[in-house]
């Protein structure tokens, strides 16, 4: 019987909840559609976690990111999205998700949120950067110096 996409994310016990360790998950199928056109944007989403009492199942995980391929959201929404959802199934004591967006309209666009225990927020960073300097992330450009007046 052929999977079908879910948003239900099983759990297990961590096997070692006393020792802190990271676990990688590199994701690179994943989808969902442009909010704006319809059009398929593609992504490599990769999470981070140090587990607390639980960890995610990965059947479950994949059936997770297969359920956006047909839902319009914006790259910072279902980064986000992904994260909290994460969080409200495992608690981890951190956990970063990254989604790196392939190229669109000659912008590629790196999104990384993270997630501390206790800290009670999260940092969002979001890096849009030019295909030709993909993998750098961009700064803000230095405000012009103040203009003189002729003397």
């Amino acid at each position: 019987m052929p999977s079908t996409p879910s948003r239900a994310l099983e759990t297990f016990p961590n096997p070692r909840p006393g020792r802190d360790y990271e676990i990688r998950f590199d994701c690179p199928e994943f989808t969902c559609l442009c909010p704006k056109t319809g059009q398929p944007d593609f992504a490599t989403i990769r999470i981070r976690y140090v587990p607390g009492a639980l960890c995610v199942e990965l059947k479950s995980l994949k059936l997770y990111l297969w359920s956006f391929r047909t839902e319009g959201h914006f790259h910072e929404d279902v980064t986000n999205r992904i994260l909290d959802d994460l969080v409200a199934a495992v608690a981890p004591r951190r956990m970063t998700v990254e989604g790196d967006f392939l190229v669109r309209g000659g912008i590629h666009t790196v999104v990384v949120v993270e997630h501390v225990a206790g800290k009670g927020s999260r940092a969002a960073r979001s890096a849009a950067t030019s295909s030709a300097a993909a993998g750098r992330r961009t700064a803000p450009k230095p405000a012009p110096a103040p203009s003189r007046k002729p003397r």
